[in-house]
């Protein structure tokens, strides 16, 4: 009998923002739909990472929360899991921590674990608050992609990295791109939970690991989707309709 499938939780305590911990459910019973078995482990900030699994997934998390984050990742594990080809899937703030560098809410940059090619700054605007839509940017995943995002932070991505979305709808990045994909690492700023509300996202990520996948019946998943890109499309329309005035007659 195969080994299970092992999708390891980093530190849900700290980066468990807007239920970003049910992208580890969502992984382990797509693949259990499927037949193949799987195993979540939740790793607790006071554990030690194991060294061993498959998919490393992180979510979003506040300022205090990224630094412990990243003091607690600093021994290596993570990036070896990495390098070595395991799959890493990161939601905002750990989006973030996984960078060269990132801001707390003091403006003081910190070092990140270097995981990505990108630096976070502040967003020159307001806070990035909402839906967020974007078309997949890598081959593989079949869009669009949708999620919720709420950041104040401006990721810029440079060479090693690409996004993983251009953005539609929202802020994203805040250079028209969403997320970030570089070797193993996936990031993004959706939250939903983003994989709940992205299956085609889940199951490129699992095809990475134990290949491709057979179907099954995704009859609820879309019908979310469906809802959730309506709720996108209106809330533009009704933007547009708010700032649109007519011409000015002439007197």
């Amino acid at each position: 009998m195969a080994d299970p499938v092992r999708i390891v939780l980093v530190f849900p305590a700290l980066l468990g923002t807007y239920g970003d911990g049910g992208n580890a459910s969502v992984l382990a019973q797509r693949l259990r739909w499927r037949g193949i078995d799987a195993e979540t482990i939740d790793v607790g900030v006071d554990d030690a990472l194991p060294g061993e699994a498959d998919i490393y997934v992180l979510g979003g998390g506040e300022d205090t929360a990224q630094t412990l984050a990243v003091s607690r990742l600093a021994d290596g594990t993570l990036r070896r899991a990495a390098d070595a080809g395991k799959q890493v899937f990161a939601v905002c703030a750990g989006f973030q921590i996984l960078g060269e560098t990132f801001l707390d809410g003091h403006g003081e940059v910190h070092a990140g674990l270097g995981l990505i090619d990108c630096r976070t700054d502040r967003l020159p605007g307001s806070r990035a608050v909402g839906e967020l839509l974007g078309d997949p940017a890598v081959d593989g995943i079949a869009g669009p992609l949708t999620g919720y995002e709420n950041h104040g932070g401006r990721t810029l991505l440079g060479p090693a990295a690409q996004p993983l979305a251009l953005v539609r709808a929202g802020i994203g990045n805040g250079d028209g791109g969403d997320g970030a994909v570089q070797g193993s690492v996936v990031a993004t700023y959706l939250h939903g939970p983003a994989l709940a509300r992205n299956p085609a996202l889940a199951d490129w990520l699992l095809t990475r690991v134990v290949g491709t996948l057979a179907p099954i019946d995704d009859t609820e998943e879309s019908e979310l989707r469906r809802e959730r890109l309506a709720f996108v499309r209106h809330g533009r329309s009704r933007r547009w309709r708010r700032q649109w005035k007519p011409p000015a007659r002439d007197s």
